[in-house]
This record gives C-alpha cells, sequence and structure tokens, in this order.
C-alpha cells in the first residue's frame, strides 16, 4: 500500500505553475502605478504632512498644545504608542509562531504582515520620544558613556520600552530582510534594467538558488523565528509594565502582562485582516490570499477577543475581591462614570461584535470581517485610552481631579501617525513583492517530493 503525499491539498486555489506565482507577485513591481494608486498616496500623504505639521507645531510652543492636564500628564501620547506596538505584534505571530508549528496558510500573508510590523513599530516608536516635551533629549535614554558621566535610570518603565522596542524592530527587520533574500535573487534574474539588477543583486546578497544557499537560508530562518517567538510575548509585556509596577489603581495589577499580549494579537490581526482585504483585491491575489486564509484569521481574532473580553471581566472581579474600595471606586468608574461612553464602546467593539464570527458565513463574508476588524481596532484605541486616561483623570486627591478633552493638535498627530503608516505601505506594495515567492511555490501541489511506504513506487 503507498500513500501520496503529494495530493494532499493546497493552500492556494487553483492550479498555477511556478511561472505564474512569479508572475504575479512580481507583476505591481513591473508596471507603471494607475491613477487609484497616486490618489491613495496622495491621501495618505496628506495625513502625514498634517500631522508633522501639528508635530512640528509641539515643538515650537510645547505639550500645551495637548489636551493634557494636571493630573492626567499621558492621553493620546502613550494610548497612540501603546495601540500602534499592539498593531505590530501580528507580524511576527503570522511569520514565526506560525511558521514554527508548519501553518502553511501563512504563507500568503506573511510577508505583508512582516512588513506592518517594521512599519507599526517605527510608527509606535516616535511617541515614546515626543511625549518627554524635549525630544532633542532623547539620545539620553540610551545608556551610553557621554560627557556627564551620567548613566540612565535602569529601574525606569521608560527605559525597559527602549531596550524592548528597539530590540523587537531589530529582530523583526532582519527576519524580514533574511526572508526577502531568494525573491532578490528572483527579481534579479527576471528585470532587464541595468540599475535594478544591480540594486537586486546587491540586496540578495550574491543568493543563487544553490543546495548550499538554501540550506544555510532555512537554517538561519528557522534560528530567528525561534529567536523572535519570545520577543512577542516580551514587547508588550514590557509595555504593559509601564502601568503595572505603578501603585495606581486600575493599573496596579499582574493580569496586565497576558492581557496586553493578547490585546496586541487581536488589534494587529484585525488590522492584517483589513488591509489585506484591499490587497487581494487590488493585485489579484484572491487565489493566494484565499477565503479560507481570512477566515483562519477570523478564527484566530475571536480566540484572542475571547481572552481580553475574560480580562476585562476578570479586572471587575479582582477589584471586588481585594475588598480595596479604592480600586472598586476606579473600575466603577469606568463603567459609570465620566468616560462610561468610551468604556462602553470599547467593550462593544471588542467583545460583542467578534462574536459573530462564530457563524462561519460572517467568517466568510468579506464585508462583514471588514467592518469588524474596524470596529476591533477602534475598540482597541479607546482600550488604551480608557486605560490610562480613566486611571489618572480620578487620583487620590480628589481637589485634582480633571476631565480630557483632546484637542486639534492632539487629533492632529492621531491621524498622522495613520499616515505614516499607510504611506509607508502603499510605497511598499510598489517597492518590495508584498508575499513571498519562495514559500507560496513551497505550498504549490506537487512542489514537495513525494513519499511511499516502503521506498518503492508500488508499495512494496
Amino acid at each position: 500500500m503507498s500513500i501520496d503525499y503529494s495530493q494532499e491539498l493546497s493552500v492556494i486555489e487553483g492550479k498555477p505553475t511556478f511561472a505564474d506565482i512569479s508572475d504575479v507577485i512580481s507583476k505591481p513591481l513591473e508596471t507603471k502605478v494607475n491613477k487609484k494608486y497616486y490618489i491613495a498616496l496622495a491621501i495618505s500623504s496628506t495625513l502625514l504632512l498634517w500631522g508633522a505639521f501639528c508635530l512640528g507645531m509641539t515643538f515650537i510652543y510645547g505639550t500645551g498644545l495637548w489636551g493634557n492636564n494636571n493630573p492626567i500628564g499621558w492621553a493620546f501620547d502613550i494610548v497612540n504608542f501603546v495601540f500602534w506596538v499592539g498593531i505590530g505584534h501580528a507580524g511576527t505571530l503570522i511569520s514565526a509562531i506560525l511558521f514554527l508549528f508548519r501553518q502553511k496558510w501563512r504563507t500568503g500573508i506573511a510577508r505583508f504582515s512582516e512588513g506592518m510590523t517594521i512599519f507599526a513599530v517605527m510608527t509606535a516608536g516616535l511617541f515614546p520620544l515626543i511625549h518627554v516635551g524635549r525630544p532633542w533629549l532623547d539620545g539620553y535614554l540610551f545608556p551610553y558613556p557621554n560627557q556627564h558621566s551620567l548613566w540612565v535610570n535602569f529601574t525606569s518603565p521608560l527605559l525597559w520600552d527602549v531596550f524592548a522596542v528597539s530590540t523587537y524592530f531589530t529582530v523583526s527587520f532582519i527576519f524580514w530582510y533574511i526572508g526577502l533574500i531568494p525573491d532578490f535573487a528572483s527579481l534579479r534574474d527576471r528585470t532587464v534594467k541595468k540599475f535594478r539588477k544591480i540594486i537586486y543583486s546587491i540586496a540578495s546578497l550574491g543568493w543563487r538558488h544553490s543546495n548550499r544557499h538554501w540550506h544555510h537560508y532555512e537554517m538561519v530562518y528557522l534560528v530567528l523565528a525561534g529567536f523572535a517567538t519570545p520577543l512577542v510575548l516580551s514587547v508588550h509585556t514590557i509595555v504593559s509594565f509601564d502601568f503595572a509596577v505603578s501603585i495606581l489603581p486600575g493599573w496596579h495589577t499582574t493580569i496586565f502582562p497576558p492581557y496586553f499580549v493578547a490585546g496586541a494579537v487581536f488589534s494587529g490581526f484585525a488590522m492584517v485582516q483589513n488591509v489585506l482585504i484591499f490587497v487581494r483585491k487590488i493585485f489579484n491575489y484572491e487565489h493566494i490570499i484565499t477565503l479560507d486564509t481570512l477566515e483562519k484569521m477570523n478564527k484566530i481574532i475571536i480566540l484572542t477577543g475571547s481572552m481580553v473580553g475574560y480580562a476585562y471581566g476578570m479586572e471587575f472581579f479582582i477589584a471586588w475581591y481585594s475588598g480595596n474600595p479604592i480600586e472598586v471606586f476606579t473600575f466603577v468608574n469606568r463603567a459609570f462614570g465620566d468616560y462610561a461612553w468610551a468604556y462602553w464602546t470599547m467593550v462593544s467593539c471588542n467583545v460583542l461584535f467578534p462574536q459573530l464570527f462564530w457563524f462561519k458565513k460572517i467568517r466568510r463574508s468579506i464585508p462583514v470581517m471588514f467592518a469588524i476588524g474596524v470596529l476591533v481596532n477602534v475598540g482597541m484605541w479607546f482600550e488604551r485610552f480608557v486605560i490610562i486616561v480613566t486611571s489618572l483623570s480620578k487620583d487620590f486627591l480628589p481637589s485634582s481631579w480633571a476631565y480630557y478633552k483632546p484637542t486639534l493638535v492632539d487629533g492632529g498627530i492621531l491621524l498622522g501617525s495613520f499616515g505614516l503608516f499607510f504611506t509607508c505601505l502603499i510605497l511598499f506594495t510598489k517597492a518590495l513583492p508584498i508575499i513571498s515567492i519562495a514559500e507560496v511555490k513551497a505550498v504549490l501541489k506537487g512542489s514537495q517530493p513525494s513519499h511511499h511506504k516502503g521506498g518503492h513506487e508500488d508499495g512494496k
């Protein structure tokens, strides 16, 4: 009896050849852009320029242009930082963890998710630098010998963020680039333009598709995947320490690390799903980024959304079980106080709407899944807003209680962050292959050698 493993189902629809895969993925790089591309780039660039203008005004006149007050010293600046760090988690999860678990459906979305990670972390990294008020002094956050003979405060969560985010960005960038090397070689061999051939030759690092090159590549990729996996857990855990190590009611809790990690994967997958819906339609990648792939992403969204909902309920239980009246007041104030509108927006978007994914028709409906993905990201932004602003607005001293109202500059910087993120993504689609050519070819039907029990064709 023989077993033909070459007949196993492929995650790619249809029966494309290796040449077909190379052609369809390389097409955006080899053809001229149309008006829609320029319109999208103009919109995102406008948002970016508006954000840069608001940021410039902040540098000139100070953070007094923001709505921050006493005692709400953190507001949109740290809300945006935590939000964008969370968005950057899905890329490494899809690329590293799903790779280690040998999930073939990740191949069509891994490269684009990795790019989103890079751009989201770049966007997030701006906010810790500007919220200190004197960004020209941010160099002192890094522990290097200087003329003042002063060292950084290693017990400060702000410094932990510097180490965590910079390490995460570095490893994610290397992981992303290593995966691009075989594709750079493929583009080098395809292009007829001399300038592009030089660029691709340099970027491919002398790749020749030899067995030795593939052997070393797969070994390095596996090591980097194993190294990047704990970073998915560590980065947002350290970000949660910005709050958890304080003594402020609503922050001082041990549930924050797993709570923040689940929320980061939740929002990150929702953002990846939203953008991929457009990408697969615009570039005709429906047979590579299949509906089955999107459905699997929706299953992960409902899993992490349920974890986030459990954390919401557990926070109230811990506050009640502690018997601490101040802790109880903090959570009751979140749900029924001045910011109740933000809290229930958060709960609706993060807990209630994702439950619709229990129904298969909804998991496979493009318009509905897109709408739920948008709501998830809205809810996750409000989650960070609720955690930060409501806990600060009413501290231990009632005479200093205040209500936070964002200004136009706050809103402009938030829009500018989206402008930066989407501008980078749009440029990415034209500059580099947004789907891994090599990985997609590896999961095509018949791409792997057949193995027969006993080592003979007839199974004897």
